[in-house]
């Protein structure tokens, strides 16, 4: 593992000049124009990522990155700050929500440290990335030194080139972090922007005079860093070493024309980052679904996703991706195997 400085990569953007020949080869298989919908336009999309007329998904893997925040310490989340570790043991153990939809869907699974506030028993799915062992009290002081952020989007980036350099062009972003929906609101706020009071959602579980008391605080929290609109200064003073690492994923994802599955809440807000440090991210992005924390909209609405999935989630952990995952696995696929009318030998419609 080396650390070097961390600049922005070089996203490409979409090849559109496939645009044509691939929406001819939608338009000849055997079916009506249109008549898959979306499928059709994620086939589309996932040939530009590409720059290819036959896009192909090799080997999905879904990279949960787990960090730990000073600001649960005020009691913004109702689950300790114990319960971070402890959930990563059970991805590691295979007893998630991720994991159960992982192995019905066929996806890899990798979970990072990215800043746990303890260490964690090493394991062959574990990657020790730690930056720090959980972030600051944002309440008090910034989450994260400038050096920190720069760090954490560097080893999210290393992360992605080790999973490609196995293989795989599709990753499926999820997280764990007892605290990190308030991260994420904050960030929200201040880059899409929108009201805070809007994008805190009940997070964990948090209703009545909980969810009162996390909004005091986080409006506490904005009070003290009011004029924050810069996505690297944003994730410094609200921090989330998790969010920041996938930050650095999906940027460097897409600089490798890979697939970038956007999960629920906080993986959007991580993704909202990305795009304010460079908007071309977002042609390399799917979003899964719209989250049950209904504060997921705004970042949603900021970078016109279009989720493909509406089932009331709200758990993270990149669930909702790999619910989604079937789905754009089957647009590549009817791309790659249905026939066409000339190769069935089926007539073409003759009226206009």
């Amino acid at each position: 593992m080396t650390d070097r400085p961390w600049t922005p990569p070089a996203i490409p953007p979409l090849a559109q000049h496939r645009a044509a020949e691939l929406q001819a080869r939608i338009d000849f298989k055997t079916k009506p124009p249109g008549s898959l919908g979306r499928l059709e336009e994620i086939a589309l999309q996932l040939g530009l990522m590409q720059d290819t007329t036959h896009p192909e998904l090799r080997k999905p893997t879904v990279v949960v990155f787990a960090g730990d925040h000073g600001l649960a310490a005020e009691g913004v989340s109702p689950f300790p700050p114990e319960v971070t570790p402890q959930m990563v043991a059970n991805y590691l153990a295979g007893g998630a929500g991720i994991n159960v939809f992982a192995r019905a869907a066929n996806l890899a699974i990798v979970v990072v440290d990215a800043g746990v506030a303890v260490d964690l028993r090493p394991h062959p799915d574990l990657l020790v990335r730690k930056v720090r062992y959980g972030t600051r009290n944002a309440l008090h002081e910034d989450a994260m030194t400038d050096a920190e952020v720069a760090l954490c989007l560097s080893r999210g980036a290393e992360v992605v080139a080790g999973v490609a350099a196995s293989g795989c062009n599709a990753i499926l972003p999820g997280e764990m972090g007892i605290g990190n929906t308030s991260s994420a609101a904050l960030l929200t706020s201040a880059l899409a922007p929108a009201p805070l009071d809007e994008c805190i959602g009940i997070g964990a579980g948090h209703v009545g005079p909980g969810l009162a008391h996390k909004k005091a605080v986080l409006a506490k929290v904005q009070q003290r860093r009011p004029d924050v609109h810069d996505p690297l200064a944003a994730l410094a003073a609200f921090g989330g070493c998790e969010i920041a690492m996938m930050t650095g994923a999906m940027l460097e994802a897409a600089s490798r024309r890979m697939l970038i599955v956007v999960d629920g809440l906080i993986s959007t807000a991580a993704a909202l980052v990305a795009a304010r440090i460079d908007p071309a991210v977002t042609g390399y992005m799917l979003f899964a679904h719209a989250s049950g924390d209904r504060s997921h909209h705004h970042a949603l609405q900021a970078l016109g996703g279009k989720p493909l999935l509406d089932l009331g989630l709200r758990l993270g952990e990149a669930t909702g991706a790999a619910l989604a995952w079937p789905l754009i696995a089957a647009s590549a696929g009817f791309l790659a195997e249905m026939a066409t009318f000339e190769s069935a030998a089926v007539s073409q419609r003759t009226a206009p």
